[in-house]
């Protein structure tokens, strides 16, 4: 492997986003991937799983998503689209390399020390691990008394397992609510979805019109400009199911996304509330001998729970020593920028924008690489 290549570690959308634009302005790289193929992260998904963001509108940079994939584009079919890209573009990906560390060798140099001991060095890194990279465990006290199946969302893949089951979902992010709905349509006895803040609705599109659309037009505009707008789209597009458990929320739509909270898109979670197959109820608050307590002091006894407790960054382990991260555990700065202590280590992927990660993330990689051929 030359030293004068780009290092991308990564071979999920980010980081072939990158590769591919790279090569456009004639920049080696190779691209290191620490599973054996290409979008691992998505061929794990659940199987009902689909881009909440239109094929036009997902398309990465150099390539664009065939038609016959259709406007939402399924799971499968988005692992389909990674694999002829990375043909496309002839990226050179090294499977099976899986990088620990990343750490300085001189200014402007870096050394990338693999699990197998291996060291690979570079003037330039671009890191693209995923958003969604290292599951959050629950950790409710007395959690380790419940007797029955308890799962994190990443583990679940279809309904099959949980067919005449009380199932308990927990988190209403769109992971949750996706698989509340799933496991009512595929047979679960019971399925509950435990609420902790009430989440932002929005109808995937309208007379034909994307909820990205609007993202893309609304994302720089003021904060409580957005917030006012969509809570009088909401008003119209979304009935009012305060009486099934689930109240509007009071915080804005873009102020919660400020936060790091996207919206749920609507896949079938207002019908199943409005038809009684999916109850919501409040968040889990702790365990008492098996026993689940909420947080409004009722007491259920689930056979299953699903968590969909959400996932870490997990760059601490990657780049935690050379104070690239905030708080949050999130680069400092990402895109075409690098920070001044770190010149030459870029991050893509590590924002959750309501324009569509797809979409980001091809932007990232344009300029990522017009950044790096032009320094």
């Amino acid at each position: 492997m030359s030293n004068a290549a780009v290092l991308v570690i990564g071979a999920g959308p980010g980081g072939l986003a990158v590769a591919a634009a790279l090569r456009r302005e004639g920049v080696a790289s190779v691209v290191l991937e620490r599973s054996d193929d290409v979008g691992a992260s998505w061929r794990r998904h659940y199987e009902r799983l689909h881009l909440h963001t239109t094929r036009r509108w997902s398309s990465l940079p150099g390539l664009p998503i065939p038609r016959e994939f259709g406007r939402w584009v399924a799971r499968a079919d988005v692992v389909r689209y990674l694999e002829l890209y990375t043909a496309h573009h002839r990226i050179d990906v090294r499977t099976g390399v899986d990088v620990k560390r990343i750490s300085r060798a001189g200014y402007g140099r870096w050394v990338l020390e693999t699990t197998t001991g291996d060291e690979l060095a570079g003037s330039t890194v671009v890191v693209a691990t995923g958003y969604n990279h290292t599951p959050v465990p629950p950790s409710w006290p007395g959690v380790e008394t419940f007797a029955g199946e308890l799962v994190h969302a990443s583990a679940y893949r279809n309904p099959e397992p949980y067919g005449d089951r009380d199932v308990l979902v927990v988190g209403a992010g769109n992971t949750g609510s996706e698989i509340a709905v799933d496991l009512t349509e595929g047979g679960a006895a019971r399925v509950r979805l435990a609420i902790r803040s009430a989440p932002h609705i929005v109808r995937r599109s309208n007379l034909g019109w994307p909820a990205q659309g609007t993202g893309i037009v609304v994302r720089h505009l003021p904060v409580p400009v957005v917030d006012r707008v969509a809570a009088a789209v909401a008003r119209v597009e979304v009935p009012d199911l305060a009486e099934f458990g689930l109240p509007r929320p009071t915080t804005g739509l873009y102020s919660r996304v400020r936060q790091g909270s996207v919206p749920l898109q609507d896949v079938g979670l207002i019908a199943a509330v409005q038809g009684r197959r999916v109850e919501p109820v409040a968040a889990v608050d702790s365990f008492d001998d098996g026993v689940v307590v909420l947080a409004d002091g009722s007491r259920i006894t689930p056979e299953v729970i699903i968590a969909a407790t959400g996932y870490l960054r997990g760059l601490e382990p990657l780049v935690g020593d050379l104070d690239v991260l905030d708080d949050r555990g999130l680069p400092r700065v990402h895109g075409p920028r690098t920070s001044t202590s770190a010149p030459g280590l870029y991050f893509t992927g590590y924002t959750n924008p309501i324009s569509g990660m797809f979409r980001e993330l091809g932007i990232d990689a344009r300029r990522i690489a017009r950044a790096i051929s032009r320094g």
